[in-house]
């Protein structure tokens, strides 16, 4: 029988999603394009904005126009508005975050009875879901999902309410899977969950330095890349990590979400902004030439023309390697929901514009500082004659070489940055 596959958001719905693609195949089910003729479509849903919810219905009424095929929706979406997606003309299971890994039984029952299925958990007081993968499809970096849920309650956030309380994988089981991916080629494993810096906070006298401090013992291993984590995450435990660290990549993603103490406080953001800023320095003091990007949301309510000037200048002054900028999303359930002064979209619109040009001022002045000099690339893929791979610092570079080379880590001379790529030569 054949399965076809469609995930939104973010990394950690992809590896659920892998984790069920392999776990289909090992019971000889076809994996197929979603918008092949399948018997079975599952749909891994995203709500982090309004956007999200209206492509994950788009995906999921493409997936019911296939008569007789059985339709599963899971994730964020259908965990906060299950009667939504269960009305859903031709949906025949609807999960949560819960019970992912157990979605080919379900499949199976359903397909024997025929009985549609809803199952929606309360996650404020839940475990940790075990999933273990060895491999990936059409992937030379591994992703490996240590970490869910959220106890942060950001204003403007659902996910803390779709994701659950903090849960994290078992050490020895991270430790193994790690180890098993080294085994099968993978030579950077790139670490994820929904908090992946609060990794361990459920757990007893160990955290996620103590997590850092283990893997960058694994014989094989080259690069450690992580996800995203909070600036109130690089404890001084954790930046000693990564000045000794071989391992840890010349890239860090620390989200920002505004540049205005008052915003920020506003946003129950943990931290101002002289915060933020001496720890960016300390990351600096540490590795000179880390890539440091950022996520940032415009038009929050009350942001003014004048704060969100502040934003920016502060965002030139910290000089990252890349913005992911968002327009604030209104959430129903969240504080900022209901919050007066709601911005209009078409200022939100022009704010996004602006700073999405600033982001590629900030990424050409970054990546354009390394023209000239030599340095490794993991090559990833290969095209007309081009490999193509990322540097420790994720700037993506491509050079005439051989197929055979890929997943090889190859030392170039990077000539030229244009188009968000790198020119070089072996």
């Amino acid at each position: 029988m054949k399965v076809a596959f469609y995930t939104l958001g973010c990394k950690v719905n992809a590896y659920e999603s892998e984790y069920l693609i392999n776990k289909f195949k090992k019971k000889r089910y076809e994996i197929v394009p979603f918008n092949d003729k399948a018997d079975i479509y599952i749909i891994n849903t995203c709500t982090v904005t309004n956007t999200s919810d209206q492509k994950s219905r788009k995906m999921i009424r493409n997936a019911c126009k296939n008569e007789d095929a059985t339709i599963v929706v899971m994730g964020c979406y259908s965990q906060i508005k299950p009667n939504e997606v269960s009305n859903i003309p031709g949906v025949s299971i609807v999960i949560g975050n819960k019970d992912k890994n157990k979605v080919v039984e379900l499949v199976e029952t359903y397909m024997k009875n025929k009985e549609a299925y809803k199952a929606i958990y309360d996650l404020s007081n839940s475990k940790f879901e075990d999933m273990y993968l060895d491999k990936f499809e059409n992937h030379t970096r591994a992703f490996v999902k240590i970490q869910d849920g959220c106890n942060n309650f950001c204003s403007y956030c659902i996910i803390p309410y779709s994701r659950g309380n903090v849960r994290s994988k078992d050490k020895n089981i991270v430790i193994s899977e790690v180890k098993g991916l080294v085994k099968n080629g993978y030579k950077e494993v790139v670490l994820t969950g929904i908090h992946t810096g609060h990794y361990g906070q459920d757990l007893k006298e160990y955290d996620f330095s103590d997590l850092l401090i283990e893997l960058e013992k694994i014989d094989g291993l080259e690069r450690i890349r992580i996800s995203s984590i909070e600036i109130t995450e690089l404890t001084d435990k954790f930046l000693e990590v990564l000045k000794n660290s071989k391992k840890i990549v010349n890239h860090i993603h620390i989200p920002l979400q505004s540049g205005c103490d008052k915003i920020l406080k506003l946003m129950n953001r943990k931290y101002d902004m002289n915060y933020y800023i001496k720890k960016i320095n300390k990351i600096r003091d540490i590795r000179p030439n880390m890539a440091i990007t950022t996520d940032v949301i415009v038009g929050f309510p009350f942001e003014t023309d004048a704060d969100f000037e502040v934003t920016k200048e502060n965002i030139k002054k910290i000089k990252f390697a890349e913005l992911h900028v968002f327009p604030y999303s209104k959430r129903d359930g969240t504080p900022a929901a209901s919050m007066k002064n709601q911005i209009d979209g078409n200022i939100k619109k022009k704010r996004v514009k602006e700073l999405i040009n600033l982001s590629e001022q900030l990424k050409n002045n970054f990546y354009n500082k390394y023209i000239d000099t030599y340095d490794y690339v993991l090559t990833e893929n290969y095209i007309d004659g081009y490999l193509m791979g990322h540097l420790s610092n994720y700037g993506k570079v491509k050079f005439k070489g051989n197929k055979e080379d890929i997943n090889k880590f190859i030392r170039v001379k990077l000539n030229k940055y244009e188009n968000d790529i790198y020119e070089a030569k072996i």
